[in-house]
C-alpha cells in the first residue's frame, strides 16, 4: 500500500524537523566545547548523530512506500546558552516537541488505518521515552549540581563515556 499524500507531507516534514534537531544538538556541543565541557560537547555530538539517523529512518520509510522525500531548508538553531543547565533544558523541551510531533503523525496513521506506518512509528515511541528520559535526567542532574564545579566536571566525565550512535539504516527493509 502507498503511502498516502498526508501521511508523507507529516513524514516529510518530521524528516527535516529531525535534520533541525541534528543541528540544535551540533549547536550545543560547540557552546560546550567553547566552556570546556568535552563530555557534554561530546554527547551533543552523539546526539547529533542520532537524529541525524532518524531523518534517515524516515527518508527510507517514505521512499519504501512509493512516496517522494522532500528536503526543506533547515532554520539555524540557537547558538548560545548561560549555562550548561540551560542547554539540557532546551534539550528535554526538544525532546517533548519530537515527541508531539511523532504522535501526531500516529493519529494520522491510526486515522487511515496504516499499519505499515504505525508498525513504523512504534520504534520512534520507544525511542522517545529515551531520549526524554535521558534529557531530563541530565538536567535534572545539572539542577542538583548547582554551582558544585566538582560535581560539574564529575558529570562532564560520565557524559564523555557515552557510545557512539547507531549507524543509520544503510538499505531498504523490504524485499
Amino acid at each position: 500500500m502507498e503511502i498516502s499524500k498526508e501521511l508523507q507531507d507529516a513524514m516529510n516534514e518530521q524528516l527535516n524537523f529531525e535534520l533541525y534537531s541534528g543541528y540544535i544538538y551540533l549547536s550545543m556541543a560547540a557552546y560546550f566545547e567553547s566552556v570546556n565541557l568535552p563530555g557534554m560537547a561530546h554527547w551533543m555530538e552523539v546526539q547529533h548523530q542520532e537524529e541525524f539517523a532518524h531523518g534517515i529512518r524516515f527518508y527510507r520509510h517514505i521512499v519504501e512506500r512509493g512516496g517522494k522525500v522532500i528536503m526543506k531548508a533547515i532554520q539555524a538553531p540557537k547558538t548560545e546558552w548561560t549555562s550548561p543547565l540551560e542547554a539540557f533544558d532546551d534539550a528535554y523541551g526538544h525532546e517533548l516537541e519530537v515527541t508531539r510531533r511523532i504522535y501526531k503523525i500516529g493519529e494520522i496513521a491510526d486515522s487511515q488505518g496504516d499499519r505499515a506506518a504505525q508498525s513504523f512509528l512504534k520504534w520512534f515511541y520507544d525511542e522517545q521515552v529515551e531520549e526524554e528520559a535521558n534529557t531530563m535526567g541530565i538536567r535534572d542532574m545539572l539542577k542538583t549540581i548547582g554551582d558544585a564545579k566538582n560535581a560539574l566536571f564529575m558529570l562532564d566525565a560520565k557524559l564523555a563515556a557515552r557510545p557512539a550512535a547507531p549507524a543509520p539504516p544503510a538499505e531498504s527493509t523490504g524485499p
